[in-house]
């Protein structure tokens, strides 16, 4: 693991960089306007723009990096990010908010392809998994870091964006001055909505209602902090635990995943949340540690769901549409996290803040009851089932692409159908798949100049 660090430690700096700057620009938002005192429907339309940019990113983000190469794909997005987040203190005119939130969650998204790609060029086929968790856990620690900046600065003027920009001008670095050779032009496989719905309704259900949560969660629950009167350095504490919390049950629950049924361990989760949220959901005012340990304790199980929702449909989806689920459940997440914000964010105007925690109690009890594991039968489970657990990070912090890391995922569907040419230009001047291809050079779009192959990969 340390060489795997050691290696990728670039890209995986730049990761970190990138969620630190996403992850508090999210809380910044939602207490600027609890601050002076806008509607929570607001707060929750602007984490709802964010998704739909991550979404939107996820369609055209291949086509942007086929087109001029990784390299200035990703120093462009990081550039016009940068500008979008400094804008959002330029304007206080909050409609003008929501599209520069879409520029952000467009840009990151392009980021986040750009550096699965590397990543999967690089690893070698029996390092993806540790690969995997090393991009996983510096996504999650750039979530907490970036709230533990609210401890430290309390404060929510206009030093704040800057930090955040800063983040996103450093998360430049380490991409805009590699010597390695850039990746081939990864690009996500065709979704089959129609099969997977009929294959798999039972974990799609699961990964819409983990977006409904979720979402609702990174929008919303500084605004439900704030209101029960806790601080700035306070609200950063809480969801800087809650986002640990995310991180820390990842490994036990790939435990009980390769050991139990996962049917039976989304429904038990699914209660678990709906109970452990009742305290939140029905209380208005809640004391300060009661408020820290029950949401510590619904965080453990609400970032449970995503990743079991995953390893539950793979048992039931062949090898060669494994790239394509992924696909299929990352935007299906993404329309969840989409919807989510708003419709809580309507519940908290018209009926308080803790109808935000009602609102994950309600969705976990439809899961609870949408999800019947007698229902699963053997008919559609591939031969290989159960497969191996594998700690996902969810689209906040990863694109389609990622399903090139998923040591699930046979290297070689990846390579047929993620690297297949998308375009005429694609076709004619491919871009190289390996560093032996000398027959000729072909020219990097980065650099303008031929590329050499002389360097080793770590």
């Amino acid at each position: 693991m340390r060489q795997i660090w050691k290696s990728f430690r670039a890209l995986y700096f730049a990761s970190l960089m990138m969620l630190i700057g996403s992850g508090l620009l999210s809380t910044y938002l939602a207490l600027r306007l609890a601050a002076d005192h806008v509607d929570s429907l607001w707060v929750g339309a602007l984490m709802a723009a964010n998704y739909f940019g991550l979404v939107l990113g996820g369609k055209i983000g291949h086509r942007l990096i086929a087109r001029v190469g990784h390299i200035r794909a990703y120093s462009a997005c990081a550039g016009i990010v940068g500008a979008a987040v400094l804008g959002h203190g330029l304007v206080d005119w909050l409609p003008a908010w929501l599209f520069l939130r879409v520029i952000v969650g467009l840009g990151m998204m392009c980021q986040y392809m750009v550096i699965e790609s590397w990543l999967n060029e690089q690893a070698d086929a029996n390092q993806r998994g540790l690969v995997f968790s090393g991009y996983m856990i510096a996504s999650y620690l750039g979530l907490v870091l970036g709230q533990l900046i609210l401890v430290m600065h309390p404060g929510l003027g206009l030093e704040l964006l800057m930090l955040v920009a800063l983040c996103f001008a450093l998360c430049l670095v380490p991409v805009a001055l590699t010597r390695r050779i850039h990746p081939a032009a990864l690009h996500p496989a065709p979704m089959e909505p129609r099969f997977f719905i009929k294959r798999v309704p039972q974990s799609l259900s699961t990964v819409l209602g983990a977006g409904l949560i979720i979402g609702s969660f990174y929008g919303l629950a500084p605004l439900y902090a704030s209101q029960q009167g806790l601080t700035t350095e306070q609200v950063g504490l809480f969801m800087g635990s809650c986002i640990f919390a995310g991180l820390l049950v990842q490994w036990p629950l790939g435990w009980l995943s390769d050991r139990y049924d996962r049917a039976l361990l989304i429904r038990c989760f699914a209660m678990f949340l709906a109970v452990a949220a009742l305290p939140l959901a029905i209380l208005p005012k809640v004391p300060l540690e009661v408020l820290f340990v029950i949401g510590f304790l619904c965080s453990l199980v609400q970032f449970c769901l995503y990743p079991l929702a995953v390893a539950f449909s793979n048992d039931h989806v062949e090898g060669d549409r494994r790239v394509s689920l992924t696909a299929m459940l990352l935007v299906t997440y993404g329309v969840g996290a989409s919807i989510g914000p708003l419709a809580a964010g309507v519940l908290m105007k018209l009926f308080g803040s803790q109808s935000l925690y009602a609102f994950f109690s309600f969705f976990a009890l439809v899961l609870v009851w949408r999800i019947r594991p007698k229902a699963v039968t053997n008919l559609h489970q591939v031969d290989d089932a159960p497969l191996h657990h594998v700690a996902m990070p969810d689209s906040m912090s990863s694109s389609p692409l990622v399903a090139a890391l998923d040591p699930r995922v046979d290297e070689h569907v990846v390579q047929e159908q993620m690297q297949s040419p998308i375009n005429p230009e694609s076709e004619s001047e491919p871009e190289p798949t390996s560093e032996t291809d000398q027959s000729p050079p072909p020219e990097d779009p980065d650099t303008g100049r031929e590329q050499s192959f002389t360097e080793a990969r770590p």
